[in-house]
């Protein structure tokens, strides 16, 4: 399972360097490290250093480091606490990205999460948003659809 999920990263890593060329490569790469960072910060239940990763935006919605780490917790578990995480699909579309991760569970279950970066006026990355689904409904959400 390991080798497979290094393989399609590598493969949506090759993909999205095609596509987006140096500039968006590199910004994949950037988002790429956010989003990392914030899944360490949550497996060491850093809440201060997980929220310093989000956007201002989301930060009016969850007012608080408390707040947004119970949120996480409780409806984004696989996001919280999971085995292997592997990144595929990115979409750099001026200020914004949207970046494909795929999650395995402790109960091997795999998750698929829809990350939305924003760029902000300093130029630093911050998470704006994640949708989790399992990749049945991945399978089943139109390829049109915005994350």
């Amino acid at each position: 399972m390991a080798s497979v999920m290094r393989g399609l990263a590598l493969v949506a890593v090759l993909f999205s360097a095609l596509v987006s060329g140096p500039a968006g490569a590199q910004s994949t790469q950037e988002a790429r490290a956010i989003i990392s960072r914030q899944l360490d910060a949550f497996a060491h239940d850093d809440a201060a250093g997980a929220y310093a990763l989000v956007s201002p935006g989301l930060k009016m919605t969850f007012t608080d480091q408390d707040i947004f780490i119970g949120m996480v917790r409780n409806h984004y578990a696989p996001v919280y606490r999971h085995r292997e995480v592997g990144f595929g699909e990115a979409q750099v579309d001026g200020d914004t990205i949207s970046i494909t991760a795929t999650l395995v569970d402790d109960e091997n279950q795999i998750w698929i999460a829809l990350y939305q970066l924003e760029r902000q006026p300093d130029g630093q990355w911050l998470i704006n948003s994640c949708k989790l689904l399992t990749p049945t409904e991945s399978a089943l959400r139109p390829k049109n659809r915005a994350a």
